[in-house]
């Protein structure tokens, strides 16, 4: 006689908490949002993004209650602020942004080539093209229909994923680059191929120009 033995393997499952954090967006931030303000910390306004102005609201509230201040709200600083378990983990815009901006540094260092479109060689409207395909997004060649054909917004309301633009070498848009957060941006520069920079530094800040969501 043959004896089967079946054994099961039981697999605990735990809920998975995702961190608000910059480039984050929904009804969940403009909770956080309300929550901050009703605090008395200063935002503009609760309109789910969760940009430069939330991230240095967020950041305040945690020196304030003696955490580490780094702009990302997760169980400690969620807890302190509502006195309730965060959420559980969202998808979305989020993983695609995360995808995207882990997807653009993968080219830190590829030289400029003017007219470039690929990782032999990147001009910077070729790069953002580029880097958003990799992530299914379609974007048009050049700078300046990737300005006008999008929805244009603040600088105040930058969130990671962003397009930021600037006039270089002629009035209008001539130079783009991914916005990353924390006054950043990650572009194809023409004399340091792709590289990151200041936003407000001394050369981008003089010239920049706005700035459009895509995503």
């Amino acid at each position: 006689m043959v004896m089967l033995v079946f054994c099961f393997l039981i697999i605990p499952t735990t809920s998975v908490f995702a961190n608000f954090q910059s480039g984050d967006d929904g009804a969940e931030v403009v909770e956080l949002q309300e929550r901050l303000i009703q605090l008395g910390y200063s935002l503009s306004a609760a309109d789910g993004a969760f940009g430069d102005e939330t991230l240095a609201a967020v950041k305040q509230f945690q020196q304030d209650n003696g955490m580490e201040a780094d702009g990302i709200v997760g169980t400690q600083t969620y807890y302190a602020m509502f006195k309730r378990d965060l959420p559980p983990s969202r998808s979305g815009r989020t993983s695609t942004v995360r995808n995207l901006i882990s997807s653009a540094f993968k080219y830190i260092g590829v030289p400029y080539v003017f007219g470039g479109t690929s990782p032999w060689g990147f001009d910077c409207s070729g790069y953002t093209q580029y880097v958003f395909a990799s992530v299914g997004i379609s974007l048009p060649r050049t700078a300046d229909s990737q300005y006008y054909n999008y929805k244009r917004i603040a600088m105040k309301n930058l969130r990671p994923g962003d397009l930021v633009f600037f006039e270089t070498y002629e009035p209008g848009p001539s130079h783009v680059g991914i916005y990353l957060g924390n006054g950043e941006f990650i572009h194809a520069g023409s004399s340091t191929g792709v590289t990151v920079s200041a936003l407000g530094g001394y050369y981008w800040g003089e010239r920049y120009l706005g700035a459009v969501r895509i995503i």
